[in-house]
């Protein structure tokens, strides 16, 4: 018993100063300088930059299509709801062309938006 204890508490002593000064040596290592061609490389893959006039002109453009949709959409929707019965249940059509307008709309209120 006494002897696994001494031969512990050596190696513990000898292998702790090793690994706090092999800890101190990786601590001091200089990172390796980035060769001018990679620098070069990472400077081509930039992306371009984006003109914000554009990006606003496609949106609006966008939102302008959208807007006719949603108009001849609506206008479906009031010809349908005309020809029925208030007293029938609503058809199946009606509620998509409902679910396709709500969805119309938020997409044109988030790019209204930003």
């Amino acid at each position: 018993m006494q002897t696994r204890r001494s031969f512990l508490t050596s190696f513990l002593a000898s292998g702790l100063p090793i690994a706090i000064f092999a800890h101190r040596l990786a601590g001091q290592t200089r990172p390796n300088p980035v060769p001018r061609d990679q620098a070069q490389k990472e400077e081509d893959m930039t992306p371009p930059k984006i003109d914000p006039k554009t990006i606003l002109e496609s949106n609006q453009k966008d939102i302008k299509k959208s807007v006719e949709k949603l108009y001849q959409l609506a206008s479906e929707l009031k010809a349908e709801v005309e020809k029925t019965d208030a007293v029938k249940v609503l058809s199946v059509m009606m509620l998509r062309k409902t679910e396709e307008i709500e969805k119309l709309a938020r997409e044109i209120r988030s790019r209204a938006v930003g």
